[in-house]
């Protein structure tokens, strides 16, 4: 392709709302332009690269046994009223009315989609498994979208559903799925980390997350020293801390705290330390309302705490419940009393093992000090467990192995769903014996968008984009450096050469400075330029740069194609090397 009828449309500035390195480079490359609040445009160049990510992954899922077909993105209301995820998607679900009064919704993933064609049909055994996919639009309405392509609210995404009559068959596909998700991300020269997740509003028995360690990343991976184990936040366990000793406490004791209900507040005005206090937070079910007690200085899990309740939506309680339960205001909760106030008390460790704190009275504008877990509350007892509902933090352990962390970008999950979508839409099937059984069910992503954000984060300089050779718009720019004639004809020579031999070639063949060319060059991160002026023209040379590395090498014009083309089929091949 020739640079001058290409729409390249690159920036010097940097975008005021690109906030992380991969939004700025993509606006700045000229790979995508802003349409609304987390939707965009992908230009010319970025539409190649979408391409490329797609036909990799699309190559892999077919290598694994899938079959590709496409589920449209609206939905009817009902099937998702079926499963619930109408309410556990809550407002992030897009959807709206039509002109016959049916309510649709805007597909953020479709297991719902793929379930119903399931359920139509399969009706034996025999017909198991099947592994289907799509490569397709979806669509979430996030509250506050940002980071690019990282939170937006249109992005594209591979999601495969399979079905299976056994939980061997279902493990297989589960591996076979696995293992394609590490050929798909290796071949487009991601470096990944697999870590055990949580299903979450997927549901199912378990899961496995891919994730690139980046510093913009918005997940946690939490890992042993060792290297063994890895899970993200939401999944990652903790060992219980050891039990503080004893300290000869008063009985509890009330402290007037007027407006003074967040943590920070508590401390400043009790001049004590977050990890002294213990925080109430009060949870509802669709069946019941539930308590969760954290130190101060720990976060609830949300998806630890499902744990305890399958199949039920849990959203922290309103102001009325929480009023009606515990007689104060939000901010003064406490765990004195508690029980028999709620139908559930799930207590920390590390608050269990606490020798002394500071909760709330129950009281509005009120405290207690000297309250001892196990003497002024119940660690024990009907309704009442102590377990690990709270996130890892630094100094944790887990197997008595150091846990540490790190950000980073989940770029593809695998599910095992089991039988929560195929009941609940009917996708039944007759075993063997002639009896109807639910099929079991995997689900397995990959965020399109995200692993080109991703490659972006990872593989970078202060100029611009350094592409893997997989997924580049292009693999060798060639670039005249001056507006000579015998420069251009040299330059347009080179350029057919490489398109002869199958190599995707831009020439810049703009009237512009050389410096300009080479600064878009390597905003655009195109891996192998090659350069041709009035200097090198005359010794019968060219420049040829990879764009990963600071060193040029001067090469005889009459190979300059040969020696830019066996260097792409080198790349290619160490990438594509699974």
């Amino acid at each position: 392709m020739r640079y001058s009828q290409t729409f390249i449309p690159t920036v010097k500035e940097v975008p005021a709302e690109a906030e992380i390195i991969s939004h700025q480079l993509m606006i700045r490359a000229g790979l995508m332009r802003k349409l609304a609040s987390g939707t965009y445009i992908y230009l010319p160049a970025g539409q190649r690269i979408l391409l490329k990510v797609m036909n990799i992954v699309r190559e892999e899922m077919n290598r694994a046994g899938a079959q590709e077909c496409t589920v449209p993105v609206v939905q009817p209301m009902e099937l998702w009223q079926k499963t619930g995820r109408d309410i556990d998607y809550g407002e992030t679900l897009g959807k709206f009315r039509d002109r016959h009064g049916r309510m649709n919704v805007l597909s953020p993933t479709a297991e719902e989609g793929f379930t119903y064609l399931a359920s139509q049909e399969i009706q034996s055994y025999k017909q198991l498994p099947l592994n289907l996919y799509q490569i397709n639009t979806k669509y979430r309405d996030e509250f506050r979208p940002r980071f690019g392509v990282l939170r937006s609210r249109e992005f594209l995404m591979k999601d495969a559903y399979s079905f299976h009559a056994t939980e061997e068959c279902l493990h297989k596909t589960y591996m076979d799925m696995y293992h394609a998700y590490r050929r798909v991300f290796a071949r487009c020269g991601l470096e990944f980390v697999i870590v055990e997740a949580e299903t979450g509003e997927m549901g199912g028995t378990g899961s496995h997350q891919f994730t690139v360690p980046c510093e913009n990343g918005e997940d946690v991976i939490v890992y042993t020293e060792d290297g063994q184990r890895a899970w993200n936040i939401e999944k990652a366990p903790v060992d219980p801390l050891p039990k503080q000793p004893p300290v000869r406490a008063d009985a509890p004791a009330e402290v007037h705290t007027p407006s003074v209900g967040s943590i920070e507040a508590v401390c400043a005005f009790l001049k004590a330390r977050p990890q002294d206090l213990i925080k109430t937070l009060i949870y509802k079910t669709d069946e019941e309302v539930f308590a969760v007690l954290v130190r101060g200085d720990h976060e609830v899990n949300p998806e630890k705490v499902n744990q305890f309740f399958v199949g039920h939506h849990i959203e922290l309680a309103d102001e009325e419940t929480i009023q009606k339960v515990t007689g104060a205001a939000v901010g003064f909760a406490g765990p004195v009393g508690l029980a028999g106030r709620v139908g559930r008390i799930l207590i920390d460790h590390a608050v269990a093992a606490m020798a002394v704190g500071i909760t709330g009275a129950n009281k509005t504008d009120y405290h207690l000090k000297n309250v001892v877990p196990g003497r002024d509350f119940p660690l024990e007892g009907p309704g009442i467990q102590v377990c690990d509902v709270r996130n890892a933090v630094a100094g944790d352990t887990w197997n008595g192995k150091k846990l540490l962390f790190k950000r980073g970008i989940e770029v593809g999950q695998v599910f095992k769903l089991g039988t929560k979508y195929s009941v609940k839409l009917e996708a039944f099937f007759l075993d063997e014996e002639g009896r109807r059984k639910p099929c079991l069910m995997g689900c397995y992503g990959i965020g399109i968008n995200r692993i080109v954000a991703s490659a972006i984060e990872q593989s970078h300089d202060e100029w611009g984009i350094i592409w893997p050779m997989t997924i580049a718009p292009w693999q060798v720019i060639v670039t005249p450096a001056a507006p000579d004639a015998d420069v251009m004809e040299a330059a347009e020579r080179i350029y057919r050469e490489l398109l002869n031999k199958g190599v995707e070639v831009l020439l810049d063949d703009r009237d512009l400075r050389a410096g300009v060319k080479f600064k878009d060059a390597d905003l655009l991160g195109i891996p192998i330029r090659i350069t041709l002026g009035k200097n090198s023209l005359a010794e019968g040379k060219a420049e040829v740069k990879l764009r990963s590395e600071k060193d040029k090498q001067m090469v005889e014009i009459s190979r300059a194609a040969d020696f830019a083309a066996e260097r792409v089929q080198q790349m290619l091949a160490k990438l594509n090397q699974i």
